[in-house]
């Protein structure tokens, strides 16, 4: 007799056995993601190990924007430094405290009465913390006066920079480059981040290196050992050398070393004059320009009762200087920025207390709990400064579901295509898939934004990295994105 239900009996044991071997893989997979280690992709693990990364010094988190859970946590909730990521925090705040239309503005008091041109008295500079006022900007400004009618000043020139309250700076403190722009302190009148433009070609021609100053002002002395070279451009920061040194009233500048002629034009740009010095020589200098005259001197000091507003100038909007600070990595300009969320919130002056109340006030009121964040300076220039992978990414997520996302993602380098990233995996899939923000300190290497993978699901990606070798994290990094992008 055959017995019919023994097909039936053993493919139901059968198919019974599949769903507990699919039931015991997801278990498994589980299992793995809360540990942590096994979740991470083969090629993220392959390319830690071979550049003698621990996992433990690696927080990462992968999430996809519509979804509630993230795909891959590993090291999610360690307080990590987040170097250059940081700026995520504050211009995303920015946006929404502020607004995108947001501007600063700077004014110019006459302190005196003015007939037939003429200022007797003192005139005023007063700063409101405007991070785009650039040598044009600046240009523009000095010609605007000009326009008043006004030609001279028999006082002196006033710098009003108290809507800042003053920040004790330290320039060389965080890595003994007390004269590179990126250690520029903030200000509340800041020009032209304060930099000195030195732009360097060589003529091969009289075989010697130019070196010309930008803006040259008369305090600004030039001291060329320079020696020029047949040698392939790599590495031409390295091979040049500078000192700065005080001559009485001036400022020398010796640059030693050597240059390629291959290199054509380069340029460095540093911080050679103090605040004052810089904003008055350089007033002097335009105004002259224009035709003005001014006798008295550049100091300190505030606008005075009763003075008379003559012209005042304004920023672009906070949505086109947020791209400057995410797309080139502007440290000054993010300090500007945290500074004046806090004059906006609590009142002049700013300051950096003020601008991290606001910070976790705002934090507070869109329900996000991040209680290992520790905010320094906004910028990410930091040994202190701390975010877990997974409150970056949570931040991340709410800035995907807010009204000024799409300005947040625009000031974003793509990769691949402008920015930071210009040049980072620009043969690979990848490229123009990704908006993101990264970051690198001695010890630091971190990477946060967005990436459309090729079915056209958009993910959250956070990989921060603490250690002594994070400086060969790139490849784990591109890595990830790669296999993310094209994550069947």
């Amino acid at each position: 007799m055959v017995n019919t239900a023994a097909p039936y009996y053993h493919g139901h044991r059968l198919h019974r056995g599949r769903m507990r071997m699919k039931f015991l893989l997801c278990l498994f997979w589980l299992a793995m993601v809360s540990v942590g280690h096994a979740a991470l992709p083969p090629p993220v693990l392959s390319s830690l190990r071979e550049a003698g990364i621990p996992l433990d010094a690696v927080g990462l988190y992968v999430r996809r924007v519509d979804r509630p859970t993230p795909l891959l946590a590993h090291k999610a909730d360690q307080p990590m430094n987040p170097a250059s990521t940081m700026k995520l925090l504050t211009t995303y705040a920015g946006l929404e405290l502020l607004g995108p239309a947001y501007v600063w503005k700077t004014q110019i008091y006459a302190a005196g009465p003015i007939e037939e041109g003429v200022l007797d008295g003192n005139l005023v500079l007063k700063g409101f913390g405007d991070p785009a006022l650039t040598l044009p900007a600046f240009w523009n400004m000095v010609r605007q006066l000009r326009q008043t009618g006004l030609r001279e000043i028999r006082g002196d020139l006033l710098l009003d920079r108290g809507h800042f309250e003053p920040v004790l700076h330290d320039p060389g403190a965080f890595d003994g480059e007390p004269w590179r722009a990126y250690n520029a302190g903030p200000d509340a009148l800041l020009v032209n981040f304060k930099t000195t433009r030195f732009l360097f070609r060589g003529d091969a021609a009289h075989g010697q290196v130019v070196i010309q100053a930008d803006p040259m002002l008369p305090q600004l002395r030039l001291v060329n050992q320079v020696e020029l070279r047949q040698v392939p451009c790599a590495d031409w920061k390295e091979r040049l050398s500078y000192r700065v040194g005080r001559e009485q009233d001036r400022v020398v500048v010796t640059f030693g070393g050597s240059y390629s002629v291959a290199c054509g034009e380069k340029a460095l740009d540093l911080v050679v004059f103090d605040e004052v010095a810089y904003v008055g020589q350089l007033f002097r200098q335009l105004w002259a320009e224009q035709g003005g005259i001014l006798r008295g001197t550049p100091k300190s000091g505030e606008v005075p009762p009763g003075a008379t507003l003559l012209s005042q100038v304004f920023s672009p909007s906070l949505a086109e200087i947020i791209r400057m600070i995410n797309k080139y990595s502007n440290n000054v300009a993010a300090r500007q920025l945290l500074l004046t969320l806090g004059a906006e919130k609590y009142g002049a002056p700013g300051s950096v207390g003020k601008g991290v109340a606001a910070l976790r006030a705002w934090l507070a009121g869109k329900s996000l709990d991040f209680p290992e964040l520790v905010v320094e300076n906004g910028a990410g220039l930091s040994r202190l400064e701390r975010i877990s992978a997974r409150h970056l990414g949570e931040l991340l997520i709410a800035a995907w579901q807010s009204p000024v996302m799409s300005e947040l993602m625009s000031s974003l380098p793509v990769v691949g295509v402008d920015g930071t990233l210009e040049r980072r995996l620009a043969e690979s899939p990848v490229a123009g898939q990704a908006h993101l923000k990264t970051g690198s300190l001695e010890g630091v290497r971190a990477m946060a934004g967005y990436l459309l993978d090729r079915q056209g699901r958009r993910w959250v990606v956070v990989f921060l990295v603490n250690h002594a070798r994070a400086g060969e994290a790139r490849g784990a990094q591109d890595a990830l994105l790669e296999w993310l992008y094209a994550r069947p």
